[in-house]
């Protein structure tokens, strides 16, 4: 397995925002994190990343995945939409945890850029300023750019947030495409849980301190698991805790 968390603890402000959380992603996996606003997503995320540390538990590497083999597309914030850079040097910037002791890119971190700029159709704005780019043109861009530093795992914080009907299907689709045709697990937050049970082979539901983690078939076949999902269920009346569902569904 690529990553296996054990008996995880997160905090968030000095407040526990998921608790006794245990899951792994293999291989070829495409998890989706779903929960309400709160519920420690984008906590787990840096958690993954080595970001930040956990409270109790752990979380370990596989398969030789190291923490720079690791491509990470973050949310966005008003300053880094306004980020005054050309596109070649936004993406070409996903190989700089490669880079090591060298000062400058070598010629195979710029054959990797210029390969991922085609794959996501993007070396027609090469030399523009990443600011003046649509919206969806910045995701592809730094997708782009996590792309750079890794064949293995994406991890993806809210691909979409903020994209038109059109950007937002163009971007699901490549995730899926980077998934089922290259091989890359993916790890997803995401507030879009039809398109999650539709894409993901995994789901992760963090809710207040009960957690679902399982197969997408079980999240869908599992009826207390989709009153969990519809947050119909009461409190505490839900689905799991490690690594299945123990529910009566």
């Amino acid at each position: 397995m690529l990553i296996e968390c054990k008996n995880v603890r997160l905090a968030y402000e000095n407040h526990i925002v998921a608790d006794n959380l245990s899951f792994s992603v293999n291989k070829g996996d495409y998890l989706c994190i779903i929960g309400e606003n709160g519920s420690g997503k984008t906590t787990l995320m840096k958690a993954l990343l080595g970001l930040k540390t956990v409270e109790a538990g752990s979380i370990s590497h596989g398969e030789g995945l190291r923490q720079n083999e690791i491509g990470y597309l973050p949310q966005q914030t008003g300053i880094q939409k306004d980020f005054p850079a050309s596109v070649w040097e936004v993406v070409l910037s996903g190989r700089i945890n490669r880079l090591g002791f060298k000062p400058f890119y070598s010629s195979k971190d710029r054959k990797i850029a210029e390969e991922n700029m085609a794959r996501l159709n993007i070396t027609n704005i090469k030399d523009k300023c990443y600011r003046e780019l649509s919206g969806g043109q910045q995701q592809r861009v730094l997708l782009a750019r996590a792309l750079c530093a890794t064949q293995k795992l994406l991890l993806l914080d809210e691909p979409v947030a903020g994209l038109d009907l059109l950007a937002t299907e163009e971007m699901y689709h490549i995730i899926y495409d980077l998934n089922r045709q290259n091989g890359i697990t993916v790890i997803m937050i995401t507030h879009d849980v039809d398109r999650a049970v539709r894409d993901a082979t995994h789901i992760l539901h963090l809710h207040k301190k009960d957690v679902f983690f399982g197969e997408k078939s079980h999240y869908l076949e599992c009826d207390t698991c989709r009153q969990f999902n519809q947050n119909e269920a009461e409190s505490g009346h839900g689905c799991c805790k490690k690594g299945g569902c123990h529910c009566n569904g």
